[in-house]
């Protein structure tokens, strides 16, 4: 990926502005740029349907596939609707009642990640949040079709990773991906969330942070100021690198399949000394 002179200006807060402006495409605009239809299945079967995850059955390049996300509002209303994109319990499981259906037929899968973390108020905690969590990353690790997850905004917390855990992940170059938000990190360790900036730096949370930790896989370069400037174009760039994707990973054996995926997040938080030193010196830590 080739980035302009602007975006390759821009410091990690600045990334993590554009990967929450309000007018960034969501996971329901990129379903309907990339397929040509689109059923949406709804609910987990045990409580209720969660609007803060989508999804359903797609027609993509000639396949059926399972196409699902986190879905953000676009309004105060519908952001208030859809919990702001931060899951309950329940949306989880609905996820993996879609994935297991998925398998169930072949389809591959495509996830959509736009998410500041999952819901942690005390409803979802007494209705089994960290249980729904770790179950969907399960599902995910041992799930025998091909996945690929793009993040498309904000990748925050177990509730990214919850329906994360792919074959192939691609992010947006002004998507980020981190263990806690900036503000939440600024709060924890210097109690002054005002110090956000600098702890978006040290998190090391931008795209490129991912491609060079080995964690993203591709980088997919957002036309003007960022994708909420054209995204027909951005829909057009993340269509074709799916294809790409999906091509090579529908060739692949399930077994082949299965130890890659397992083999690429065992690998995730391995630490090399001198690997960890350049990294922090390019970020200006040390």
């Amino acid at each position: 990926m080739v980035m302009s002179e602007v975006h390759e200006s821009l410091t990690p807060w600045d990334r993590v502005q554009l990967a929450r402006h309000p007018q960034r495409p969501h996971t329901l605009d990129y379903i309907q740029g990339l397929s040509e239809s689109f059923t949406e299945l709804h609910g987990d079967r045990r409580f209720g349907d969660d609007p803060a995850i989508v999804g359903g059955l797609a027609s993509f390049a000639n396949r059926t596939v399972l196409v699902m996300g986190h879905q953000k509002g676009r309004d105060t209303r519908d952001n208030v609707r859809r919990n702001f994109g931060m899951p309950h319990p329940e949306g989880y499981r609905k996820a993996m009642r879609l994935l297991k259906h998925a398998e169930k037929f072949g389809f591959p899968v495509i996830c959509f990640i736009d998410t500041p973390a999952a819901n942690p108020n005390k409803e979802s905690e007494e209705r089994g949040q960290s249980n729904a969590i770790a179950e969907c990353i399960l599902t995910m690790c041992n799930l025998r079709v091909p996945v690929v997850a793009t993040i498309i905004g904000e990748g925050g917390s177990g509730g990214a990773l919850a329906i994360g855990v792919a074959d192939r992940l691609l992010m947006l170059e002004n998507a980020i991906y981190s263990v806690a938000s900036p503000e939440a990190c600024a709060s924890i360790l210097w109690r002054d969330a005002a110090k956000a900036p600098e702890a978006a730096r040290a998190l090391r949370i931008t795209a490129q942070d991912m491609a060079d930790l080995a964690i993203a896989d591709e980088i997919l370069s957002e036309p003007g100021d960022g994708a909420h400037t054209d995204s027909i174009e951005m829909t057009a760039r993340l269509k074709d690198v799916i294809q790409s994707h999906f091509t090579h990973l529908c060739n692949l054996d399930l077994e082949t399949l299965l130890a890659q995926r397992y083999a690429r997040y065992r690998a995730i938080g391995m630490y090399r000394e001198q690997v960890a030193r350049k990294l922090n010196v390019h970020s200006g830590v040390l």
